[in-house]
């Protein structure tokens, strides 16, 4: 069952996405989109986390500055994205996601977070600040933060091919993050797993998405 939940976080009201799985849950995992906004992919997102036994919340962060926008996955979209997220700034999002989180966790549920580019800072931020389990897909904004401690497990999926983190940066949150999990994908470049749109690349999406239940199979249950 899916539908829309509307969050009242500290910066103001967005609309989330709902995913329920049939049965008793595995435990619940808030999910954060990239600077394209709450595209249909996150649902679908939602819905294989749901097949897969958990909660799945994703809030509509874009709702803060215009409700309702989504961006086309092209440089103009990435662009006015990138605008969007510098407005609504990573503290706010924070905000969101700790509603989402408590939203969650008032229901019985253990939660974690993954995020997406953008949304995979998020999640890193949710790890450091507000001690959930975090796994974070091809972040271009995370070496600021790296040197905010984990407090919870922690995952990484980088692709090889992501120009604008290159090893020297995957190496740093190694480095900096020694108990976490990072794992590259040699045939992956940046949004790897945002399917159906290039540059998604279906093998290392399956194989970093079956890490990804994995961790939180382990890590919420």
């Amino acid at each position: 069952m899916s539908h829309w939940q509307p969050l009242h976080t500290p910066c103001g009201i967005v609309q989330a996405w709902l995913a329920e799985p049939e049965g008793s849950p595995r435990g619940a995992v808030v999910v954060a989109h990239e600077i394209f906004g709450l595209l249909p992919h996150y649902q679908r997102l939602c819905t294989r986390l749901a097949e897969a036994g958990f909660v799945a919340l994703a809030p509509a962060y874009f709702d803060l500055i215009e409700p309702g926008l989504t961006l086309p996955t092209d440089t103009a979209g990435a662009d006015r994205g990138r605008e969007v997220v510098n407005r609504l700034g990573l503290d706010c999002a924070v905000d969101v996601t700790e509603t989402a989180a408590q939203w969650l966790q008032a229901r019985g549920q253990q939660v974690g977070v993954v995020g997406f580019s953008w949304g995979g800072t998020v999640a890193l931020l949710a790890n450091t600040r507000l001690r959930l389990p975090a796994v974070s897909y091809y972040a271009t904004r995370n070496p600021p933060f790296l040197d905010e401690p984990a407090q919870a497990p922690l995952m990484f999926h980088f692709g090889a091919l992501d120009v604008p983190i290159p090893p020297a940066i995957i190496d740093q949150h190694r480095h900096k993050q020694p108990n976490a999990q990072v794992f590259v994908y040699d045939d992956a470049d940046h949004g790897f797993n945002r399917e159906p749109d290039p540059p998604f690349q279906p093998d290392a999406a399956a194989l970093a998405w079956r890490r990804t239940l994995a961790f939180f199979g382990e890590h919420l249950s």
